[in-house]
């Protein structure tokens, strides 16, 4: 009886965005969304854990749901008006350390899709990192998620922060 349970609790958790990791990097409470039923463009936001002894990076994200997958972050150009822009550059994971995409900061911009993103699908996406090689993440559509997610993980970037 109590397998049954964990059982379904991990089959819960898998679909909820269950973490996952390859050579240092977790990937955890991942999500993507489109902002509207008929949007050409979606993102994924999620929290990205450096467990090894070395700085790392994301540089790149790769999916068939779209025509471009880039890495993608809003800036401050001018009297507090954001431009969103690509980061070619990729984002830093600090040794021991974690890095938040969210909404309103860094994340996965997904342009040119090819089918709408319906709430309850899921994404495929291969993450790109400079040592950690790529790591294949299923992303859950959740469309009705707030944009405070992750607040158990912290909001901040950088070493020691948002664990």
């Amino acid at each position: 009886m109590k397998f049954v349970n964990f059982v379904g609790v991990a089959a819960m958790a898998m679909g909820f965005g269950a973490a996952a990791w390859a050579e240092g990097i977790v990937v955890e409470d991942a999500y993507a969304r489109a902002s509207t039923p008929t949007a050409k463009s979606g993102a994924a936001f999620m929290v990205l854990m450096n467990t090894s002894d070395q700085d790392d990076r994301l540089i790149g994200a790769k999916s068939d749901v779209a025509a471009r997958v880039e890495l993608h972050t809003h800036r401050e150009i001018a009297d507090g008006v954001m431009k969103m822009m690509e980061v070619e550059e990729g984002f830093v994971i600090p040794a021991g350390g974690s890095h938040m995409l969210a909404r309103g900061g860094d994340h996965v911009m997904f342009m040119g899709l090819n089918e709408p993103f319906a709430d309850g699908d899921t994404v495929a996406v291969t993450l790109v990192f400079e040592h950690a090689g790529e790591v294949a993440v299923e992303i859950p559509v959740d469309l009705n998620r707030k944009p405070t997610h992750g607040g158990g993980h912290g909001a901040g970037h950088g070493a020691g922060q948002g664990q």
